[in-house]
C-alpha cells in the first residue's frame, strides 16, 4: 500500500520558499509586523547566546540497578503512562523514551524539562498517581471537567482543588533543583446573579436564545480528554499490530502529537524574555487571522496547491527562516493550549512550508477530525503521507521521537481510515503509478 508520487513531489516543491527573506514589493511585512520580530527574534537571539557559551560534556557512568530501584522506576513509568506521558513498557529501565516522557511531565508542570526527576517531582508524580487510582468516580469527574484531561489531575492535586484532599506542599529549596510555585487556593464560588430590574427592550424583543446552534463542535482539548479516558481503559495506546479501529488509533496519535507540540512551545517560551505569556498569545492570535485564506484553502484544495499558497505567504514577509520557524513552533503550542484552531492550523502550515515536513501529520489529523478545518478524510491521507514519507526518508521525528514504530502505525491507520471512509474507488490518486 503506497502513497502517490504527488506526496514526494510536494515535499520537493515546498523547498521553493527559499529565500524567505525576499519581500514582495506590494505585500508589506505581515508576518514580521505581527510576530516574527517579537517571538522569533527572541528565540534566535537566545540560541545565539547559547552557542557562544563553551559546550560542556557530561559523562554518565552506567551502573547496575538494584531490584528496589528497578521497582521504583517501574512505578514511575506506570505513573507517566497513566498521565499520558508515554514512557513505554514499565520495565524499570529509564531509557530514552522514559526520559522523554519525564521531560514532557516536567514541561507540563512548569519544571525544568531535564528528563531527570528530582525528589519533589518524583514524589508528586507518584503521589498523584496513587490519588488518581484511589479516587474512583471522583477521578473520572475531574478528568471530564479538565481541559487537559487526565493531565489536569496533576494541576488539581497541586492546587488543592480536590474536595477532601490536602494541598501538596511546595518543594523545599534545599534538596530540589526546581522550585514550584506556591499552591493557589481555590477561589470562592461566585454569588448567584440576581435580576433587580426588568429585561431591557432589546433583550425582550430579541429571538429566543439558542445555545446549541451555530457554535463550533467540542473543543480539541475536550476531545483529547475523551480519547485519554478510552486509552486508559484499554490499558494503553494502540499499536500497529493491534489496529482495528483506525479512527481511535489516529485520535490517540493526534492527542499525543498535540501534547508534544505544547511541550516544545512551552520550552521555547522559557527562552523569551521581555514578553508576558498573554502578550505572546495575542501576537499568535493575529497570526491565525493573517493566514485565514491559507487556512480556508486547507479544506478545499489538494495539499500541493495549499503549500503553494503558504509559500507565497512566507515569501511576502521579510523574516529569516530561523525566526519564522521558532515563531511557528511557539504559536503552534499556543494554539493547542488555548484551543485556537486557526493559530494551530496556520502554524502547522508554516512549519511544513519551511521544510519541517513531519508536522504535516497535524494537518492530516485536523482534516480527518474536522478541528479547525472541514472534515475531509480524503484530503487528510495525502498530508499523512507527506509526513510519513519524510520520516521514512530520515527526517527527525518531532512527536514521540523515542518511538520509531509510530511511523508504521500512522501509515497503517491512515490507509485504513482512507479505505473505510472513502472506499476503494476514492484512493487511486494516492497509488504510485507503475
Amino acid at each position: 500500500m503506497a502513497f502517490s508520487r504527488t506526496v514526494s513531489a510536494l515535499i520537493a516543491a515546498t523547498l521553493i520558499v527559499v529565500p524567505v527573506n525576499r519581500a514582495a514589493a506590494d505585500a508589506g511585512d505581515v508576518f514580521g509586523g505581527i510576530v516574527g520580530g517579537i517571538i522569533g527574534g527572541a528565540i534566535v537571539n537566545e540560541a545565539n547566546k547559547n552557542r557562544a557559551k563553551p559546550q560542556q560534556r557530561t559523562v554518565v557512568r552506567r551502573t547496575g540497578i538494584s531490584s528496589a530501584q528497578r521497582a521504583e522506576n517501574r512505578e514511575v513509568q506506570t505513573a507517566l503512562n497513566y498521565f499520558s506521558f508515554p514512557a513505554g513498557a514499565p520495565d524499570g529501565a529509564l531509557g530514552r523514551r522514559s526520559r522523554g516522557a519525564i521531560s514532557l511531565y516536567q514541561a507540563h508542570m512548569g519544571f525544568t524539562p531535564s528528563g531527570y526527576l528530582n525528589p519533589y517531582e518524583k514524589d508528586f508524580l507518584l503521589t498523584s498517581y496513587h490519588r488518581a487510582i484511589a479516587g474512583g468516580y471522583q477521578t473520572t469527574q475531574l478528568v471530564a471537567q479538565s481541559p487537559n484531561g487526565v493531565q489536569g489531575l496533576l494541576h488539581a492535586y497541586r492546587d488543592g482543588r480536590v474536595p477532601g484532599q490536602p494541598v501538596l506542599p511546595a518543594p523545599a529549596t534545599a534538596d530540589t533543583t526546581v522550585v514550584a510555585a506556591a499552591p493557589t487556593p481555590a477561589p470562592a464560588p461566585a454569588a448567584p446573579t440576581v435580576l433587580t430590574s426588568a429585561p431591557t427592550a432589546e433583550a425582550a424583543t430579541g429571538a429566543l436564545p439558542n445555545f446549541m446552534g451555530g457554535g463550533d463542535q467540542v473543543s480539541l482539548a475536550s476531545h483529547c480528554n475523551s480519547v485519554s479516558l478510552v486509552t486508559n481503559t484499554n490499558g494503553g495506546f494502540t499499536t500497529a499490530e493491534l489496529v482495528t479501529d483506525s479512527t481511535h488509533a489516529l485520535n490517540e496519535q493526534f492527542c499525543l502529537a498535540r501534547t508534544y507540540a505544547i511541550a516544545e512551545g512551552e520550552e521555547l517560551l522559557t527562552k523569551i524574555s521581555g514578553f508576558s505569556k498573554e502578550q505572546i498569545e495575542t501576537q499568535c492570535g493575529q497570526l491565525g487571522a493573517a493566514m485565514k485564506a491559507e487556512i480556508t484553502s486547507l479544506s478545499l484544495k489538494p495539499n500541493a496547491e495549499v503549500m503553494a499558497e503558504v509559500s507565497g505567504f512566507v515569501q511576502k514577509n521579510n523574516v529569516s527562516p530561523a525566526q519564522m520557524l521558532g515563531t511557528a513552533k511557539v504559536c503552534l503550542s499556543v494554539g493547542y493550549r488555548t484551543d485556537n484552531m486557526d493559530v494551530a492550523v496556520g502554524s502547522s502550515l508554516l512549519l511544513v512550508a519551511l521544510g519541517a515536513h513531519p508536522y504535516a501529520e497535524l494537518l492530516g489529523h485536523h482534516l480527518n477530525n474536522g478541528f479547525g478545518a472541514t472534515q475531509r478524510p480524503d484530503l487528510a491521507v495525502a498530508w499523512y503521507g507527506h509526513a510519513i514519507e519524510a520520516l521514512e526518508a530520515g527526517a527527525p521525528a518531532v512527536f514521540a521521537p523515542g518511538q520509531p514504530e509510530r511511523t508504521g502505525l500512522l501509515r497503517k491507520a491512515a490507509m485504513m481510515s482512507g479505505d473505510t471512509t472513502q472506499g476503494a474507488a476514492a484512493l487511486p490518486a494516492f497509488t504510485v503509478q507503475q
